[in-house]
């Protein structure tokens, strides 16, 4: 499947907002937006107006970018989330947070959701005690995730998970630092997810 390549940076400052698609160095002086803090190109710095559509597609777009999904697939996303019972745009972020990479993310064992989602494919995970390798797999409560035993004393991963404070990890989530491995104590809630997304924009923009 065809993924975008070009630099991270860019999309960060083209949604004009730290998306954390690098890890650490979204939180040093290093970062883009903490030297450019508009949009690329040459008509970046200018103010324009955007209208409803815009918004719609913005955000819409932002949220696609923090989970590292295409187009087709958030579509494929979307529509599950319209066909579940409660509210589409919770369920659309529940789905998405639900990814196996985004959890090995939560968990700290990743600096980054693009780290975790190669670290998945090249199978360094198990979850319920056997290999993983799809990114997209959807997680279920009371699933156990856990690095492999050849894996467990990676320096990446300890690395990540040492930069990663506890009060980092979400509620819905445990982890258990010794034993390298976390366990989904609830699926997550809309109040979990402290990323700034207005769902309801991109609800309105696939409702048209």
């Amino acid at each position: 499947m065809a993924r975008y390549n070009g630099p991270s940076c860019r999309l960060c400052r083209r949604e004009g907002m730290k998306l954390f698609l690098k890890g650490e160095r979204c939180l040093s002086k290093k970062c883009a937006m903490e030297r450019r803090p508009y949009a690329p190109g040459m008509a970046g710095q200018r103010r324009a107006k955007v209208k409803e559509y815009g918004q719609q597609l913005r955000e819409k777009q932002k949220v696609r970018r923090i989970y590292g999904i295409l187009e087709r697939q958030f579509r494929g996303y979307f529509k599950i989330a319209d066909r579940t019972r409660g509210v589409t745009g919770e369920n659309l972020l529940q789905l998405l947070e639900s990814r196996l990479d985004n959890v090995v993310y939560m968990l700290g064992f990743a600096p980054s959701r693009a780290m975790s989602r190669q670290l998945v494919r090249h199978n360094h995970f198990l979850v319920n005690g056997g290999r993983v390798n799809i990114p997209s797999y959807r997680i279920r409560k009371g699933d156990v995730i856990e690095a492999r035993e050849g894996k467990k004393k990676a320096e990446y991963m300890l690395e990540s998970l040492k930069s990663r404070g506890d009060t980092q990890i979400p509620d819905w989530l445990i982890l258990d630092r010794d034993a390298m491995s976390g366990r989904v104590a609830n699926m997550p809630s809309r109040e979990n997810i402290q990323t700034q997304i207005e769902e309801q924009l991109i609800v309105e923009l696939y409702s048209k």
